[in-house]
């Protein structure tokens, strides 16, 4: 694989994993379902996904060639990245406006 393909995976999977606890209701996707999780359940999903998609980064990585040694900052701007990549799906949990099954009198 080359090192253009394996950013783009990489930047591909971080969206997407970014996004998965915003628009599934199973604890870590692969858990049990439950009836509505909480904001904190989410955001500990993201954290944990944001390590897997590391892992995967750092294992494309050592297998194109040597790994390059990381700073704080890398990290740092790591974080804010997958963060912006989980906005969308923020959006539209919390602040889209969902129909109710109800009608309004």
């Amino acid at each position: 694989m080359s090192s253009t393909a394996a950013v783009w995976l990489v930047l591909l999977l971080s969206l997407v994993a970014a996004n998965l606890p915003f628009v599934n209701e199973r604890v870590f996707v692969v858990g049990p379902r439950r009836a509505s999780k909480s904001l904190g359940w989410r955001l500990l999903e993201v954290l944990v996904l944001e390590a897997l998609v590391l892992g995967v980064g750092l294992l494309l990585e050592g297998r194109i060639g040597r790994r390059h040694p990381q700073g704080w900052e890398f990290y740092a701007v790591l974080v804010c990245l997958f963060l912006t990549f989980a906005f969308p799906g923020f959006v539209w949990r919390y602040l889209r406006r969902h129909r109710h099954s109800v009608p309004p009198p």
